[in-house]
């Protein structure tokens, strides 16, 4: 197989998992390709220099691609992935891990089953945000969410929304998160958004500090076109799609809705949704127990 290994640059105390991985996939006979970020940290921070097929460039194709850290490595190399119709599979090196959820202990026996094909791929459904003249400039597609925020910590801000054209609320808000079922357990979740099984066919809006009590989530079909129209006293607010942020003014208007891809992601067949919520919110958990 063609690996591509997206790495976190973060993890100088990972070396000896770094190297257990490498190790296993040269054993598989595995054609390794690195991101060059990551080699650059391979090769500069840790002094190591991995036995691999080449660098991954502008132009790329292989079979799977490895994301080596946490949730946010992840998503950025589903980001670099973009279109391209690579599965990827996420090892936990860092933290939670919702999106990256094979943990270093599992990492040998879930590649042994990737090469024996015993595994199942998920189509995660991603956001497309739009603005007029492309204000936003970076990719601008999510897995997790769209989020509005303002962009100082006094004024908050009013977000006029409307699904399918029509009217819904203004919300008078310090932001407005808009998650896929993959993001419910990510910045949706912190501002109580609900938790939402990830191969459903829905968005959740997800207001953060709302000023009026009576505001409470809402889940929506994720064909629904949802447009925003943003005011705040100091003129410009942020745009966050999966924390890349970018500051835009007040006039512009976005629209957001499902992209016309999706994210491929690698799951071990004995392994649920569910049984990652038991273990990474400790449901069931008795804390008394240590």
């Amino acid at each position: 197989m063609k690996i591509g290994i997206f790495g976190s640059e973060c993890q100088t105390d990972k070396q000896a998992i770094i190297r257990r991985l490498f190790d296993k996939l040269n054993d598989l006979d595995a054609e390794i390709f690195v991101e060059s970020r990551f080699h650059l940290f391979l090769t500069e921070s840790l002094h190591y220099k991995p036995n691999i097929a080449g660098i991954i460039n502008d132009t790329f194709s292989f079979d799977m691609a490895l994301s080596v850290g946490g949730d946010g490595t992840f998503l950025r190399t589903v980001a670099y992935i973009n279109k391209h119709d690579i599965p990827i599979l996420g090892i936990n090196t860092g933290r939670l891990g919702f999106l990256a959820d094979i943990s270093v202990d599992d990492m040998e026996q879930t590649l042994d089953e990737v090469y024996c094909g015993k595994y199942r791929l998920e189509e995660r459904t991603l956001l497309c945000l739009h603005s007029a003249e492309h204000a936003y400039h970076g990719f601008n597609y999510a897995l997790n969410e769209v989020a509005v925020q303002k962009r100082d910590t006094s004024s908050m801000l009013t977000i006029h929304t409307k699904l399918n054209g029509e009217y819904l609320t203004s919300y008078q808000a310090d932001g407005l998160v808009i998650a896929t079922p993959t993001g419910s357990t990510a910045y949706s979740m912190s501002v109580n958004g609900p938790i939402i099984s990830p191969l459903n066919q829905d968005i959740v809006l997800s207001p953060v500090a709302p000023h009026s009590l009576n505001v409470r989530p809402l889940i929506i079909p994720d064909t629904y076109s949802i447009t925003l129209n943003v005011e705040s006293r100091n003129k410009f607010f942020l745009v966050a799609l999966d924390g890349r942020s970018e500051i835009f003014p007040t006039d512009f208007e976005l629209t957001i809705g499902k992209a016309n891809f999706t994210t491929k992601i690698v799951k071990r067949l004995d392994h649920s949704f569910y049984q990652t919520l038991r273990e990474k919110l400790m449901w069931g958990a008795d804390v008394r127990v240590r």
